[in-house]
């Protein structure tokens, strides 16, 4: 039987083995009524509580991020240090989840910025109206050609060409090309990620699309013996790959900067397809809801400043959006002759459920 396992969503997980005053104050008058005290007290809390408002702004974002080995906790830190401003990062599952999730609360998400949707994504929370556009000093550094929204209301903070990894420790061949993958020696060889949940996924299926246009279906049901896996989000996948599940998996080509940088192998190769690659460019944007539009502003522009964007490549493993960022020596092992497609998801709401279905199809 050709069984091909798909991993539910698992809410709080994701790329995981890459492997998230008081005042006293001295009674001074003797001629104070009780009324006035009062009133000083009550004026005194209110002062407080609205400075305490203003310390603090919420991000919601995807699971890698804020994972132990992603940005969240060292961009946390160095802006707080700056501003006195502490981040709270709430997460949401891949980025496929997290959008469900900016959908279901509408008007009233109890957060200030998002982090985490991407190119593929962005019209359908743009449509939504639910973000509002943003002024940044910083935004005149960031490569136009990643720009996706002329009203500034989803800012681009790193990007990508999505590739499959190969460990050539194993001992299949290395596929050249998206149609080598539905040969039979790639039976059960490949681990990839859903398209309803998680940005790889989606971003995989926008590749499918740019090569094979309306054969794009016929394509994935040559595809469905090759698939060990689909998983809900890029960690899980990734983590199982790491752990010789599979020879292949679904993911960037900046992956084996990883493990050339903290396990000093280039055992994992990025895989150059000769029609191309599309790419994934990460967006951020400030909510309308948002109760602190100035330091939610703030934050943004600091999120592409050289200073935070320094923290990108080697905690996200992506290209910094902003151009003027310096690469570490890791990334050397990253393929430098990769062709980008123009490629996106026709029909974001139903062209990821008819991919899954497929899959789903091709197990039975």
């Amino acid at each position: 039987m050709n069984l091909i396992r798909v991993i539910p969503a698992e809410g709080e997980m994701r790329k995981a083995h890459f492997l998230g005053m008081g005042t006293s104050r001295k009674f001074r008058g003797v001629f104070l009524s009780a009324a006035a005290i009062l009133i000083v007290a009550v004026s005194s809390l209110a002062a407080s509580c609205q400075q305490a408002e203003t310390k603090n702004l919420t991000i919601w974002t995807y699971d890698s991020f804020v994972s132990e080995w992603g940005p969240g906790t060292g961009l946390a830190k160095l802006y707080e240090q700056k501003t006195g401003i502490k981040i709270d990062f709430v997460s949401k599952g891949d980025g496929g989840a997290l959008l469900s999730s900016i959908l279901a609360g509408g008007k009233n998400i109890d957060a200030d910025l998002i982090i985490g949707l991407d190119n593929n994504l962005a019209s359908q929370a743009l449509d939504s109206g639910l973000f509002s556009a943003a002024k940044l000093s910083n935004l005149g550094k960031i490569d136009s050609k990643l720009l996706v929204d002329n009203k500034n209301r989803l800012i681009p903070y790193d990007y990508g060409n999505f590739a499959f990894i190969w460990d050539s420790q194993s001992k299949i061949t290395p596929p050249a090309s998206l149609e080598d993958l539905t040969k039979p020696e790639y039976s059960k060889k490949i681990i990839l990620m859903d398209p309803r949940t998680s940005t790889p996924g989606l971003g995989f299926l926008a590749w499918t699309q740019a090569v094979y246009k309306d054969g794009w279906k016929d394509y994935w049901k040559r595809l469905a013996p090759s698939i060990l896996v689909m998983t809900p989000g890029w960690d899980t996948g990734y983590g199982l790959f790491t752990k010789g599940e599979a020879p292949l998996v679904l993911s960037y080509s900046t992956s084996p900067a990883y493990h050339k940088a903290y396990e000093k192998t280039e055992r994992y190769k990025a895989l150059v397809f000769a029609e191309g690659h599309s790419a994934q460019i990460e967006l951020a944007g400030i909510l309308s809801s948002s109760k602190h539009r100035k330091d939610a502003e703030k934050f943004l522009d600091f999120l592409v400043s050289e200073e935070a964007q320094a923290l990108l490549p080697e905690t996200q493993w992506m290209y910094p959006a902003n151009a003027s960022t310096p690469l570490p020596d890791s990334f050397s092992v990253v393929p430098k002759n990769i062709v980008t497609l123009n490629a996106s998801v026709a029909d974001p709401v139903n062209d990821p459920e008819a991919a899954a279905a497929i899959l789903a199809e091709g197990a039975r």
